[in-house]
């Protein structure tokens, strides 16, 4: 099964929060900066709030995320 690397400019972030309308499974927002981040069960660490890798049945919701974020800073990759 693909996998593929999601990540996010959170520097960039606005915090709009249409991420995590749109997905909830992939997106949140961090309680500290209220800025957007990957679920913790996504992450390949604790400290690297801003990338994960998901699996490919969350793919679609993901891109729309990215396609709808007005900054454009969401981004979705295959995963090495």
């Amino acid at each position: 099964m693909a996998k593929y690397r999601v990540w996010i400019d959170r520097d960039q972030c606005i915090s709009d929060m249409v991420c995590v309308a749109l997905c909830p499974d992939v997106f949140e927002m961090n309680p500290e900066d209220n800025k957007s981040q990957i679920v913790e069960r996504w992450r390949p660490s604790p400290d690297k709030i801003g990338e994960g890798i998901i699996p490919e049945e969350l793919k679609d919701c993901a891109e729309k995320a990215a396609e709808a974020c007005p900054v454009s800073i969401i981004h979705v990759e295959p995963a090495e």
